[in-house]
This record gives structure tokens, sequence and C-alpha cells, in this order.
């Protein structure tokens, strides 16, 4: 059943909307006249103002169609860009179809290429500057959503942390109801009465907008009675369940037909869609470098590794991939022909290494020819990085949920290398960090998150990094 809160929401959503497709029209404009002297003034097939209010209709289906998440009670910064982005790049694929088809103009333009980029640069500090203006609108008593809680569990009492330690969130607690007042419950909270008093509480307090219920199934009686004055009176009702005797994590809903069930964790690439994305970036992608830049730099590194040092120019490592399946893993070889290369991790003043190989460690060059694995489907170009079979056999047994990192496919590069976890994992800690980092990637995969690793990879390998050797 919608509510008054779901058509405000509505209504917000084409606020914004409404006022970033005028922002993508002046924008269209402004470009247009500060390069009236310049061969891109010229690449207009039809008169500007029928151009721009086609381009502005575009990105207004777009907008709408990707969703706007800026006014949820909690949501990050990074979540709010990655909608900006998914929509600029829906605008820009169906707009570009559109001016082609319709003969409006050049879309596959450096102009419309410049002006897609500004565009997501605008829409991304607008959106961020109206999510900043609404906390602060909710933190100083705007905006508030009232909240009853039924039941005094664990549950309810994190959840009671959880919707008011953040005052910009917009919540306040009235109180909870339970069989009896819970010494554990937060004395800043009070206690309301029975449960079998919601309704007459509720009657009273007319301005209650959440009710969250963690009783026992087997006072189902109640809780229906009150599922059924919240959908009769809106009052959003939600059931919180007590799984806190077992488990100790974020649980996700999901349903399988009819049957609701829980998971541990969000698994965004075991949708169709996203694999879909993802291993049509990894082929398209790998196979522009493999065609392009790989054999320059393989004729370049066979030279000086020929000169350098005997042996073959590349290695192959048996390394653990997705479902813990076993592939060979290739790399420019940095190192000597050793017998330890299978079971000794590289360490900062390795004696196995040469000075070449020290260079290609410092700049990623080692790992280029992993795009090989990419398009043979063992790897992907963002994922966890794949590990020795003896190291994978040791963590799994020494680190709890190691092997999660198997649910995806493992990458060239990665969260965990990208934020401090790369190179030798010295301490026992050291692994668990990145195993922690390799599952907060699965758990929060974007293409645009990807699209991040990728450039801070390139930037480290830039400026260098201290752990890669």
């Amino acid at each position: 059943m919608k509510t008054k809160y779901d058509t405000y929401n509505r209504w917000a959503s084409l606020f914004v909307v409404t006022c970033e497709t005028l922002i993508t029209g002046g924008l269209f404009y402004a470009l247009f006249l500060a390069t009236e002297d310049t061969p891109w003034h010229k690449i207009l097939k039809a008169p500007h103002l029928q151009v721009i209010l086609t381009v502005m209709l575009c990105y207004f289906v777009s907008a709408i169609q990707i969703g706007v998440v800026l006014y949820r009670r909690k949501v990050y910064a990074y979540q709010i860009i990655g909608r900006v982005l998914r929509s600029t790049i829906f605008f820009g694929v169906l707009s570009g179809v559109v001016l082609e088809l319709g003969d409006f103009m050049d879309a596959w333009s450096y102009f419309y290429l410049t002006f897609l980029g500004l565009l997501f640069v605008c829409l991304a500090i607008f959106r961020t500057t109206m999510r900043w203006g609404l906390k602060r609108y909710r933190s100083r008593g705007g905006n508030v959503r009232y909240v009853v809680l039924v039941g005094s569990s664990e549950n309810n009492r994190e959840l009671y942390y959880e919707l008011t330690t953040q005052g910009w969130m917009g919540f306040k607690v009235k109180g909870y109801f339970d069989f009896q007042p819970n010494p554990e419950f937060p004395q800043e909270c009070p206690y309301l009465g029975q449960p079998q008093e919601v309704e007459e509480y509720l009657e009273k307090n007319g301005n209650t907008h959440y009710l969250f219920c963690c009783l026992p199934s087997k006072e189902h009686v109640i809780i229906r009675l009150l599922i059924d004055y919240c959908e009769n009176h809106l009052v959003h009702f939600y059931s919180v369940p007590n799984i806190y005797n077992y488990l100790h994590n974020r649980v996700y809903f999901n349903m399988l037909g009819n049957v609701p069930f829980l998971s541990l964790r969000p698994d965004p690439l075991s949708k169709t869609g996203n694999k879909t994305l993802k291993r049509t970036f990894d082929i398209v992608f790998s196979l522009l470098f493999l065609c392009t830049f790989f054999p320059i730099i393989l004729i370049i590194v066979t030279i000086v590794t020929k000169i350098t040092m005997p042996g073959p120019v590349f290695f192959k490592q048996k390394r653990n991939g997705l479902n813990d399946k076993e592939f060979y893993c290739y790399k420019f070889r940095s190192m000597k022909v050793n017998a330890q290369a299978d079971t000794l991790q590289a360490t900062k003043d390795d004696p196995r290494k040469t000075r070449w190989g020290n260079i290609m460690r410092k700049t990623n060059i080692d790992e280029l020819p992993q795009f090989i694995n990419v398009l043979l489907g063992d790897m992907s170009i963002v994922g966890p990085r794949p590990h020795m079979l003896k190291h994978t056999e040791e963590y799994s047994k020494l680190i709890n949920k190691y092997m999660v990192r198997h649910f995806v496919k493992p990458g060239i590069t990665g969260w965990s290398q990208v934020t401090g976890f790369r190179g030798e994992t010295k301490e026992l800690k050291d692994m668990e960090g990145r195993v922690r980092g390799d599952i907060w990637y699965i758990e929060h995969w974007s293409f645009g998150l990807d699209l991040f690793i990728i450039y801070k990879t390139v930037a480290n390998a830039l400026h260098g990094e201290k752990n890669a050797y």
C-alpha cells in the first residue's frame, strides 16, 4: 500500500530530475556559445533550440529510469555518485542514438564527449549539495519520522542505535513496548507498556510513522493485530527477525517465489545483467589492450629479460579462482628460475628478484600478461587477487570467511590492492585485512567501483607503491 510518504519521495525525485534536466539544457547551451568560433560550433545540423530540447528530453527519461536516492534516510556519497554515473551513461547512449538517427548533430564528437564529462561533474556536485542541504534540514528537526519499537530483543536495541546515532537521518524513537521493562534497553528510550497496549497508544499519538516489531513468532496473534492496525492507519510496519542468537552480521532479505529467506550478504555479481556487463567490459578492455599496447610491451620486456637473466620470459603458476577452481596465472618473469616459486611469497629484499624484475613489479608490468587470463575467462580485470595453492590451503584454515573471496573471479587488481593491502603479508592481520577488503568488494560491487579501482591502480603505478615488491 502506497502512503503519502511514498508520494513525497516521488515528488522529491521529480523535483531533482527536473532541476537536472534544466541544468543539462543550460550546460549544453553554454558550451555551444563558448565554442562559437571553433569547429565544434558547426557540428549541429538542426536549430540549436531543437537540439537542446531533444537533449533535455533524453536526460529526463534517463534520470527517471535510473532513479534518485539522495532523499533516502541512509545513503552514502558513493551511492549518489554511482546513480549520477549510471544516469549519465544511459543518457549518453540514448541521446547519442536519437541525435544521430534524427540527424540533429554529430553525437560522436569531442564536443559531445566534453559535454557528457562536464554534465557528470555538474550533476554530481548538484546531488551531493542537495544531499548536504537535506542532512542539515533533518539535523535541525525538519522532515522527522517518528518510530515505535515493539519488543526489546538485541535486534531492536541495535536498531535503536542505528536510528538515533546520526541525527541527519531524521528519526525520533518515541519508546518501546514489551511484556516487561528491559533493564538492558537504553534509558533514554522510555518503556511505553505491553504489546497489547500498542493500538491504544497509536490512536492517541497519530504522528507515528514506523513500527518495528521483533516479538517472537509465538506471539503471532498480537503481531497480526499490529499488522492490521498499521496497514489501516498509514503506519509502516516492519518485522525485525530475532537472529542475534546465532548470527551477528548483516543479513539481506530475498524472495524465492513466495518464500522469504535471509542471505548473509548482497551479491550484485549473481545477477545476470551485472555479470554480463562485467564480462563484456573485461573482453573489450583486454582485447583492446592485447591488440595495441601489449605487443610493444612484450617486445621490450622480452629483449630486456633475455639480456638480464636466463630462462623463459613468461612465468605461469597454478592459483585458485572462481569457486576454488585451479587455473594457470600468467606473469612476466621477474625472478631467477628457482624451486620455491610456488611456495614462497616475494619479500622486499628477495634475492631471487633481479633489478629488472624490481622495476616490473614496481610498475605492475609483470602483471600485464594476466589480460590473457581475462580473455580466457579465468580472471576479471578487477577482483580479489588470486593466491598460490599453498597459501589458499593454509589461510583457509586460519582466517574465518577466507573462502568467500572465491565466490567471484579473481582480478588483475582489486579493492584491497588499492587500499593498502598489496604485497607481502608479513603477519596474519595483513591477510585478514586483505580478505575483509575482498569481501567488501564482493558485497558492494558496481561498474563505477570497478572503474574507480582501475583508475587508482594506474595512479598508484605512476607514482610508485612502497608495497610493490
